[in-house]
C-alpha cells in the first residue's frame, strides 16, 4: 500500500490540475456552510435583541396581561395563546386595588401602545405612541435627556404633554429643540415637555428611539379606549416574586374570570421566549443544512465524472502496482479535500456576511453554528465521496486502459 502521505499530494495535484472545476465543486458546500452561519446568526441576534428588551423592563416586575396567556391566570406562558389586548377587561381600577395591597409590592403602573401618526408644521411620522403612567415610565427605565417626565399630576388632569424620542425629534424638527412647541396626535395637540433620552441601537429594523410618551389618561382619550393593555406590579426584591404573583391572581381573581387576564413573571418570560426562539433558530439552520446536502450530491456527481474523465489514468496507475486500496482513499482524500476547503470557505463568508448584516439588523455568531456547518461539510465529503471512490477502485485495469 502507498504511503497516505504520498497518496494526499496525488489527491491536491489531480485536484490543482481540474481548478475551475474543483471550484464550482466546491460551491455547493460554500453556499450551504455560509447558509447555515447566516441564517443561525440572525436567529441568534434576535434571540439576543428580544431578551435585552425583556431584561430593560426592570427588575424584579410581574406583568399581567389581558385574556389566557398559556395556562391562563398566570400559569405559565404559551405563544400560541397570545395576550388579547382588544378584548381587554383591565382597567385602571385594578391599578388602585393592587397598589394599596402593600408589601411586598412596591410600585403598580399600567399602560397601552398603539400606533399612530404624529406630525408638526406639515412634517408627520408613523410611530408608536405609549399612554403610560408614571409608575410605569419608571418600571420601562424611561428618562428624559432634557425636559420632565409625565407625572401622576399630568395624568390625573389628563394633559395633554408629550416626551419624544430622539429620532422623532430628529424627523419632526430636524434635531432643534422641540421643547415648549405642540405637535399633534390623532386629531389633538399635544405640547412636547421632555426628549426621552436615546436608547442604544435596535435591531431587526426596530428603532427604539422611534417613540412617544403621553399621559394614559390622554391616550384613553384620543383612542376611546376604557381598558389597559399590560398592568406592571413591581415586587421589592427577587426572592418575592412569587408572592407577588399569588396577591395578583387572587386580587384580580376576585372580581376577573380564569381567561380574562394572565400573570407572568420578567424571568420566566425570558426563558420561554429564549426556548421558542432556540427552535426558531435550529429550524433556520435545519432549513440552510438542506443546501450542504445538496453540495454533497454535487461533489458526488462532479467526482463519478472525473472517475469517467480518469478511467485510463486509473487504469495504468493499478498496472503499475496501485491497489484499489489506495485508489479508494485518493478519492476519498479529494472528495474530503473539497468539502473541508468549500467549509472553510464558507465559515469566512458566513462570518463576514453577518458582520455586514450587523450594521443593519443585530446578529450574533454562535460558536456551535460554525462547528456544526464544518463538520457536516467534512462528514458529506466522506459520505458523498463514497461512491465514485468504490467506483475508481473497482476497475478493471485492462478494461481501463482499453477506455477511449
Amino acid at each position: 500500500m502507498i504511503a497516505i502521505s504520498e497518496i494526499t499530494k496525488l489527491a491536491v495535484r489531480s485536484l490543482f490540475r481540474n481548478k475551475t472545476r474543483s471550484v464550482l465543486t466546491m460551491l455547493g458546500i460554500i453556499i450551504g456552510v455560509s447558509a447555515v452561519i447566516l441564517l443561525v446568526s440572525i436567529g441568534q441576534g434576535l434571540q439576543n435583541y428580544i431578551t435585552e428588551q425583556f431584561e430593560s423592563l426592570g427588575s424584579n416586575i410581574v406583568v399581567v396581561l389581558p385574556g389566557r396567556v398559556g395556562g391562563g391566570s398566570g400559569e405559565g406562558f404559551n405563544p400560541a395563546a397570545a395576550p388579547n389586548f382588544t378584548g381587554s377587561k383591565l382597567t385602571l381600577s385594578y391599578v388602585d386595588k393592587l397598589a394599596r395591597l402593600g408589601s411586598p409590592i412596591v410600585a403598580v403602573g399600567a399602560g397601552i401602545e398603539l400606533p399612530s401618526g404624529i406630525s408638526y408644521l406639515g412634517k408627520s411620522k408613523y410611530t408608536t405612541v405609549g399612554g403610560l403612567t408614571a409608575e410605569y415610565q419608571k418600571m420601562r427605565n424611561l428618562t428624559t435627556s432634557q425636559g420632565r417626565m409625565i407625572t401622576d399630576a399630568d395624568n390625573r388632569v389628563g394633559r395633554n404633554v408629550v416626551n419624544l424620542g430622539q429620532t422623532l425629534v430628529d424627523k419632526l424638527f430636524n434635531g432643534g429643540n422641540p421643547l415648549g412647541k405642540e405637535v399633534t396626535i390623532g386629531s389633538q395637540k399635544f405640547q412636547v415637555v421632555g426628549i426621552l433620552s436615546k436608547v442604544g441601537g435596535g435591531g431587526f429594523g426596530v428603532d427604539i428611539n422611534d417613540f412617544a410618551v403621553i399621559p394614559l389618561s390622554a391616550a384613553q382619550k384620543i383612542y376611546g379606549q376604557k381598558t389597559v393593555q399590560v398592568i406592571g406590579v413591581q415586587a421589592s426584591d427577587k426572592e418575592s416574586i412569587l408572592q407577588v404573583k399569588n396577591m395578583v391572581k387572587k386580587e384580580l381573581g376576585k372580581s376577573l374570570k380564569e381567561d380574562d387576564f394572565s400573570v407572568v413573571d420578567q424571568g420566566s418570560l425570558v426563558e420561554t421566549i429564549n426556548q421558542i426562539l432556540g427552535v426558531v433558530t435550529l429550524a433556520l439552520g435545519g432549513i440552510a443544512a438542506i443546501s450542504l446536502i445538496v453540495g454533497g450530491v454535487g461533489i458526488m456527481n462532479i467526482m463519478l465524472v472525473s472517475v469517467t474523465e480518469r478511467t485510463r489514468e486509473i487504469g495504468l496507475r493499478k498496472a503499475v502496482g496501485a491497489k484499489p486500496q489506495d485508489i479508494l482513499i485518493q478519492f476519498l482524500i479529494e472528495a474530503v479535500i473539497l468539502s473541508l476547503g468549500g467549509g472553510m470557505i464558507g465559515v469566512i463568508i458566513g462570518g463576514v456576511g453577518a458582520w455586514g448584516i450587523n450594521h443593519f439588523i443585530t446578529t450574533s455568531v454562535t460558536w456551535w453554528s460554525v462547528i456544526l456547518a464544518f463538520g457536516v461539510s467534512a462528514v458529506i465529503g466522506i459520505v458523498f465521496g463514497v461512491a465514485p471512490a468504490r467506483r475508481a477502485a473497482k476497475l478493471n485495469p485492462i478494461e481501463a486502459l482499453k477506455y477511449e
